[in-house]
């Protein structure tokens, strides 16, 4: 499995698409908490679906249990905590929930995967920290941030 990772936020959809398509992505997990974000029309979760079909002829899947808790995101974005401690916060909750077992389970059958979040750039979103816990588990992996 090649293993990506993207963020929408300044993405037109022309950028975001062609970056899905250029990649030739077979399945986007969207790792979002909440998957009906203002943010970017577009990346909502019901038209995302609809348009990586028909534009990228790539799968759709919003997967909840790899994003961070309502509390750890909101005491991060209250700065209440730091990025030091939500990325530990955020890795232990993953292996609380055995994500990366889940996520190799649930979406080995694909050659190409990436995972989306909202960040512009993966230097401090879980998307990251959610790739690099797949590739220490399995050292196969690579991650390529698009």
């Amino acid at each position: 499995m090649e293993l990506y990772s993207i963020g929408f936020t300044k993405k037109s959809a022309s950028e975001f698409f062609s970056a899905i398509s250029s990649k030739k992505i077979e399945m986007l997990v969207d790792i979002r908490l909440n998957n009906k974000s203002q943010l970017a029309g577009f990346t909502k979760g019901d038209d995302l679906s609809f348009f990586l079909g028909r534009i990228c002829n790539c799968a759709y899947k919003h997967c909840d249990d790899f994003a961070p808790t309502k509390e750890i995101l909101d005491n991060y974005k209250k700065k209440l905590i730091s990025w030091e401690d939500y990325e530990k916060q955020y890795r232990e909750l993953i292996a609380k929930r055995n994500g990366c077992e889940k996520f190799i389970n649930r979406f080995s059958m694909y050659d190409k995967v990436v995972v989306l979040c909202s960040e512009p750039t993966a230097n401090q979103c879980h998307r990251r920290l959610l790739a690099e816990m797949l590739c220490e588990e399995n050292p196969s992996l690579t991650i390529k941030h698009i």
